[in-house]
């Protein structure tokens, strides 16, 4: 990347200084809350990835520098430092805070978990929902926990065939159980904006294990109450 100008530098580096400061665990950004307390706001990364999009906005043939991009560049790099915010969480850990001894032995299921991710491809958005559901063995989990991993996973560069095995195989891992089943249903942005441009498309992916894989009754009983 060619070297930014003084100008440039004293522009960035006086906007990543100014915003960044912090109320009650939020990081303030101009007009937006555009970071979570649980985001890295690290004035080196920031600075350093302010750069690069000031440099990407040049690329298209913009003035990074007019009134309505000033702030862009250290917007966007705070943006992304929340989207992928998942790089700095761990599931695993995060199941293992809320598990419970219950006898209950029947399915759990947890559907419709709004999910939003970013293809690591062409780093647009796809977005959707995730049904999880597991087959108990003497511990169940926490349901709120369930949708922290699928946003953990989410929230990082993926595709979704990784996204879906990911989520089944830590609640595999930590839980025990006699079987997780995971279905994720998205809407892929470098379909619909671009390339083939199929507005109307729409992905299934599905991950399965223990009883969800043996037994054909179980991955139907699954599959039905998910309405596929």
């Amino acid at each position: 990347m060619k070297s930014l100008s003084m100008k440039q530098e004293k522009t960035l580096s006086g906007i990543v200084a100014n915003n960044n400061t912090s109320h009650s665990g939020y990081s303030s950004c101009a007009d937006d809350d555009c970071c979570h307390e649980n985001c890295d706001t690290d004035p080196g990364i920031i600075s350093s990835m302010s750069e690069a999009v000031y440099t990407m906005l040049e690329g298209i043939g913009e003035d990074p520098e007019r009134e309505g991009l000033i702030k862009t560049p250290e917007r966007v790099a705070r943006s992304m430092r929340f989207l992928t915010k998942g790089y700095l969480e761990d599931p695993e850990d995060m199941l293992k805070k809320a598990v419970f001894t219950e006898s209950y032995d029947e399915m759990v299921l947890v559907k419709e978990i709004e999910l939003f991710s970013m293809c690591e491809h062409h780093m647009l958005p796809f977005f959707g929902k995730a049904h999880v559901a597991y087959i108990p063995d003497g511990k169940i989990v926490g349901l709120s926990k369930l949708g922290r991993v699928v946003d953990v996973y989410a929230r990082r560069l993926q595709v979704q065939e990784r996204l879906t095995q990911q989520i089944r195989d830590t609640i595999q891992n930590v839980l025990k159980p006699r079987g997780v089943g995971v279905v994720i249903e998205a809407k892929h942005m470098c379909m619909v904006m671009r390339g083939v441009e199929k507005q109307n498309s729409i992905t299934t992916t599905s991950a399965m294990s223990g009883e969800f894989l043996s037994s054909q009754s179980t991955r139907s009983e699954f599959l039905r109450l998910i309405g596929l």
